[in-house]
């Protein structure tokens, strides 16, 4: 996610003063928007859990896994901003940590996107099933299955690196910024990743889509309700803009590679923090815009949050 990085700390290895300078214009917006973004997730996630409509309910347990697992990736992915803009070196133990914590995050949101669509997918086409199938156990159980096959990934990616011969190496200090593709010691460690990420990204999108078309399908029939059928038509298709999105922060490293081939170090380094608002912040942030601002009970808890509980009046039950 981060392999542009060691370009940046090329850069700014000229003179102290332009360094300092360039880390204060350019880290100073792209931390703000950072924290904005950690104040509304965190907010929307309170929200989520304040009445026992949102605790009792399995679209917004989802939901409320789905923004736990966005607001931990930006709070992970900022770390390793500030690690590589502060040019600190890790060693090889501690990067692994943190890059299997990234991964796993990386994997929960679109297996929980599949999750949502799914939910959608009965209520709309087995709607005297729902309330039996869609249960909070069932959803939770979903859930902790959702976590545990991320785990398994990390710990199959975990098991490669033991392939490579860490007893010759001087010291475990790194010698570039700590990142994912710093870290593909192996060639089959770098092949599991990206046969692991096509085989997630492409199932996750037939399913989503398969659902879409299903619902759509029924949606024409007259023996289904036309507004709810078409909401969740609606919602299904945010899904898979949702996963196109979480498939372009994955594509980040792919894109700065090809880039610095024909760029040089400092216009690499304007595009590079652009595109790392744009194709790893912005994507964690719109899940509250999108299903949060969509729907009216928790678009009405959310503004009475944000605003401080100034004059705004809620009635939920």
């Amino acid at each position: 996610m981060l392999s542009a990085l060691r370009s940046q700390s090329n850069y700014t290895s000229g003179p102290q003063y332009r360094t300092f300078l360039e880390l204060l214009l350019v880290s100073t917006p792209i931390t703000t928007v950072c924290c904005v973004f950690l104040f509304i997730n965190s907010i929307m996630i309170l929200t989520l859990r304040s009445k026992p409509v949102f605790r009792e309910s399995s679209c917004y347990i989802l939901l409320f896994n789905l923004l736990l697992v966005d607001t931990m990736q930006i709070s992970v992915t900022q770390l390793f901003y500030f690690l590589s803009v502060c040019r600190v070196r890790l060693t090889y133990p501690m990067c692994g940590f943190l890059e299997s914590i990234a991964g796993l995050l990386t994997s929960i949101s679109p297996l929980t996107l599949v999750l949502m669509s799914l939910e959608r997918y009965v209520a709309v086409c087995h709607p005297l099933r729902h309330a039996t199938i869609t249960t909070i156990r069932n959803t939770r159980m979903g859930i902790v299955m959702v976590w545990a096959f991320g785990l398994v990934d990390i710990l199959i990616e975990g098991l490669l690196l033991l392939e490579f011969p860490f007893s010759d190496l001087k010291t475990l200090l790194m010698d570039d910024a700590c990142s994912d593709l710093t870290l593909n010691l192996t060639h089959s460690s770098n092949l599991y990743k990206k046969v692991y990420a096509g085989v997630l990204f492409v199932s996750a999108a037939m399913v989503i889509m398969s659902s879409y078309v299903r619902v759509a399908l029924v949606a024409r029939s007259a023996s289904v309700e036309k507004a709810s059928a078409q909401k969740a038509r609606n919602t299904l298709l945010l899904h898979l803009i949702q996963l196109s999105l979480c498939m372009c922060g994955t594509v980040h490293d792919t894109l700065i590679t090809e880039i610095v081939k024909v760029l040089e170090r400092k216009i690499l380094m304007r595009i590079w923090n652009v595109i790392y608002v744009f194709l790893v912040l912005v994507p964690r942030f719109l899940n509250p815009l999108i299903y949060g601002l969509r729907d009216k009970t928790i678009r009405t808890l959310l503004m009475y949050r944000i605003c401080c509980r100034l004059t705004l009046k809620v009635n939920v039950n």
